[in-house]
């Protein structure tokens, strides 16, 4: 049944509808669980003051949280009215999970271990940070672009790479430490979220979820009474100020932060890109440019204020759409997390809630996302999807074993390319696999997907943008600069020699040049879909299918009209 408004009815639009409990919950939890790992990253491995971390780059990132979530409820609330349905989706915001551990464990970290300065190695990730933000500024003009000319299966493919490897793998390993705990709560959510059964008393699935998981854990001895009693120490008010000395200071010293700013801010402009690509599958089609801004500023904003963790538009709309989510559940989770930020809570938390109850909500996105790179891309694409999501298991791969090798205080470097085969792992050639992973799943699933539909000129063409982006190291390298893959860059140009040769010879069959993805609005259509512009972006074929799980839109707690 769709979610539409009749000519003759005026329109309307509440603030709040049953299935936004379930999604506000349900994405609260997944922040929660964010802001958890980032304190913990801060005083664990960085060492930064308690004092600072909770005081200073927690309030930040609340504030952080409230510009994207205010944001994006008002692009839903604009486009729910300017198509006149009331089941349009708000895009969820919070802290990049992959930059969480990459500002930490490649920024902060080596910076700390060489002063013993962990206020330095602080500085340096608040620039990085700032560096992120304007280069996602840059890309929210450009990302339409490559929008148009890329083909679904390898962007939704690339999402899929990096909701398995980074979404789900670790939340998963996390829930077989308690698994009497993290299990229970799993079903729950696979019930509530996947099928049609209304839990006793409508209650939203994420509450009970979280609910029986606490039981289990304090009633199992899971948890510490005397630990939530040291950690209710610790809270207070914390409000952010700006602080541009400490972020000019980590300026300072900028171009060593490039390496990874460069190829981490693209990543961040294409992640958004394909994240909106999904949302528009679930249909639910958003200007690019206006969700990347939000990411930007964010960015930008959370670094004066002293927050080296960059915020993004995050993996999961449909999953929070099928669970009932609208236009305001973002906004109440955004707001939610920002006062626990402000009021210094979230050591009070930690030691409350038990966190294999809370993990199974971000294996369930990860489970979601995955699953839709297949359901909503033709099949003969398949394949496309499959060599996308690779490249981000490789980057996976290489950091849990450059993670290994540092906790036993060594390095791949010292043990040598030989002895590592001789373990059996394929270190180098992974980790060239893995490198600029976004990017590198983009341009490989593009290739193949025009390859399955014989528009070998279109496949050549991002063949050869593969060359180039190998060359610098935005691709396939462990590091940016002139001609760092120089044998990266032949492989895609030689198959780009390939791909145009039996372009050629079958140019008589018809096969077409690279054109704008029929899919996807043409730019005309990105131009019309502009902030402001009232008219919608119409789609050249009918609109892909609803998820396989849209039936959860109108399922338990969520009214087909609000």
């Amino acid at each position: 049944m769709s979610e539409t408004t009749t000519e003759t009815e005026p329109m309307k639009l509440s603030w709040w509808v049953s299935g936004d409990t379930n999604a506000f919950f349900g994405l609260g939890f997944n922040t929660l669980v964010n802001v958890l790992v980032i304190s913990g990253l801060c005083l664990g491995v960085v060492k930064i003051p308690g004092a600072d971390v909770f005081g200073v780059i927690l309030p930040a990132l609340g504030v952080q949280l409230l510009i994207g979530n205010v944001y994006y409820t008002y692009l839903a609330r604009r486009l729910a009215r300017k198509e006149g349905r009331t089941d349009v989706c708000a895009m969820p915001y919070g802290p990049s999970v992959p930059h969480m551990f990459i500002v930490v464990f490649v920024i902060m970290l080596p910076l700390y271990l060489a002063t013993n300065d962990p206020l330095v190695a602080w500085a340096a990730g608040l620039a990085w940070s700032f560096i992120i933000g304007l280069i996602v500024l840059v890309g929210a003009f450009v990302g339409p672009f490559i929008r148009k000319y890329t083909p679904q299966a390898a962007m939704l493919g690339t999402l899929a790479g990096i909701s398995i490897a980074f979404i789900s793998m670790r939340p998963a390993a996390q829930m077989f430490e308690a698994l009497w705990i993290a299990l229970p709560v799993m079903v729950i959510i696979l019930i509530g979220f996947f099928t049609d059964l209304k839990l006793p008393g409508n209650i939203p699935v994420g509450l009970a979820a979280l609910l029986v998981g606490s039981a289990i854990g304090w009633i199992g001895g899971y948890m510490s009474v005397p630990d939530v009693v040291s950690a209710a120490q610790d809270v207070a008010i914390s409000l952010p100020t700006a602080d541009f000395g400490r972020l000019g200071q980590g300026l300072a010293d900028v171009a060593p932060l490039l390496a990874t700013a460069i190829p981490l801010g693209i990543y961040n402009f294409t992640e958004g890109m394909t994240n909106v690509e999904s949302a528009a599958v679930a249909g639910d089609e958003y200007n690019l440019r206006a969700i990347l801004a939000a990411d930007g500023i964010g960015a930008v904003v959370g670094s004066v204020l002293g927050c080296p963790f960059p915020p993004a538009v995050y993996i999961g709309h449909p999953g929070w759409k099928a669970a009932g989510g609208r236009t305001t559940y973002s906004l109440a989770s955004g707001v939610v997390i920002a006062l626990m930020c402000f009021l210094g809570l979230f050591s009070l938390l930690g030691a409350l809630l038990p966190l294999p109850a809370i993990v199974p909500i971000l294996l369930y996105i990860g489970l979601l996302i995955g699953a839709q790179a297949f359901q909503e891309t033709p099949k003969r694409h398949a394949i496309a999807v499959v060599i996308a999501i690779i490249p981000n298991i490789a980057s996976w791969a290489t950091g849990l074993m450059n993670n290994a090798l540092a906790a036993a205080g060594t390095s791949a470097s010292q043990v040598g390319e030989d002895a590592l085969k001789g373990a059996g792992l394929v270190y180098h050639g992974t980790a060239l696999l893995g490198g600029g992973a976004i990017l590198a799943g983009l341009v490989l699933g593009s290739i193949v997907a025009f390859i399955v539909d014989k528009n070998f000129f279109a496949a050549a063409a991002y063949s050869a943008i593969g060359g180039v982006l190998g060359f610098i190291g935005l691709i396939h390298a462990e590091s940016v600069g002139w001609n760092v893959g120089g044998q990266i860059a032949l492989g895609y140009l030689f198959a780009a020699v390939v791909l145009v040769l039996f372009g050629f010879v079958t140019r008589r069959q018809g096969t077409k040049d690279l054109e704008p993805r029929s899919d996807q609005p043409v730019a005309a259509d990105l131009a019309a879909a502009e902030p402001g512009s009232g008219a919608p972006a119409p789609r050249i074929d009918p609109a892909p299918a609803a998820p396989a799980n849209a039936a959860l839109v109108e399922g338990p707690g969520t009214p087909a009209t609000a």
